[in-house]
């Protein structure tokens, strides 16, 4: 049975669910008005800011077991939605197979944020900044549905995070590594970069994130290529035809301004009170090939990822 808690003042109503089905029977008691919550720094900062009323009610997914857990899983990692961002940085696992996450999770907020913002709510609210480094890593949502698990993977739930149907509690975030990127694939190294563009260099909200990832071969060929963009109010995307350009290519300054054209031409982001769509789309395109062109410099170094 769920725990009511009751704040004093004009504070919602809590309520603690024990697990993931009597969660989604309170959502779909209380509707609109009852707003699943865990660490709440998002949310608690759209509620300062005036951009999201304050609930009647709040679900507190704390109490579920299993939902703040790291677990391998048959060669896959499970990440529980509940895992704080601090954890995530510290996790050995994270960093060595998903290093582009490790490294956006990092640049999210300040360690106080961190100690508290969990995975989850950074990609159920369908922008949070760990979305691209989840896209390239291809990241699938588990959820609970009615009594039974879905997966969906992130890159189709992104492209229209309300078309689901009935309630949903995400329960997992799984990360498998493809054959492109584990040892013993195809010859050549992992290269991948997370850039993070904001006002100032740290504790700021961004306003164009991306993420790149591909496998270099000896004589300069890319494979695996996955690109994706993000950041500030635009909902995170892959570029599927900017990966195109570069996928069994080389870097080369031709083809570095093909896949700035590419990106110009398929990345749609949003405009809102601190950057324009334009100037979005352009950073994004130039933060993608300057990486491209680094990590290929890199690779030929002998140093890269």
């Amino acid at each position: 049975m769920a725990m009511k808690e009751q704040a004093p003042g004009r504070c919602p109503e809590v309520w603690r669910p024990r697990d993931a089905a009597e969660a989604c029977r309170l959502k779909t008691a209380f509707g609109p008005d009852g707003v699943f919550t865990a660490g709440g720094t998002l949310l608690r900062t759209q509620w300062e800011s005036g951009s999201a009323a304050m609930p009647g009610t709040l679900i507190d997914l704390t109490a579920i077991p299993g939902l703040a857990g790291i677990r391998a899983d048959e060669g896959q990692l499970v990440i529980g939605p509940l895992v704080k961002l601090s954890e995530l940085m510290r996790t050995e696992a994270v960093a060595t197979a998903f290093p582009l996450l490790a490294e956006a999770v990092r640049r999210i907020g300040a360690p106080s944020v961190r100690n508290l913002a969990t995975i989850g709510g950074n990609v159920a609210s369908a922008v949070g900044d760990a979305l691209p480094a989840l896209l390239v890593h291809e990241a699938e949502l588990l959820w609970h549905t009615g009594g039974r698990t879905e997966t969906t993977a992130l890159e189709d739930w992104l492209a229209d995070p309300g078309r689901a149907q009935g309630v949903r509690l995400l329960t997992g975030i799984r990360l498998k590594r493809t054959d492109a990127e584990a040892p013993g694939g195809p010859p050549g190294r992992i290269v991948g970069a997370y850039r993070k563009l904001g006002r100032r260099e740290a504790f700021t909200p961004s306003l164009v994130t991306i993420a790149v990832l591909g496998r270099l071969s000896e004589d300069g060929t890319l494979t695996g290529v996955r690109m994706a963009a993000g950041g500030g109010s635009a909902v995170p995307m892959r570029l599927r035809a900017a990966e195109t350009v570069l996928e069994g290519a080389r870097v080369t300054p031709d083809a570095l301004v093909r896949v700035s054209e590419a990106v110009l031409a398929e990345y749609r982001p949003a405009s809102d009170a601190f950057a324009g769509a334009e100037y979005r789309r352009t950073a994004a395109a130039n933060l993608i090939a300057a990486e491209w062109l680094r990590l290929a410099g890199a690779g030929r170094e002998g140093d890269g990822r």
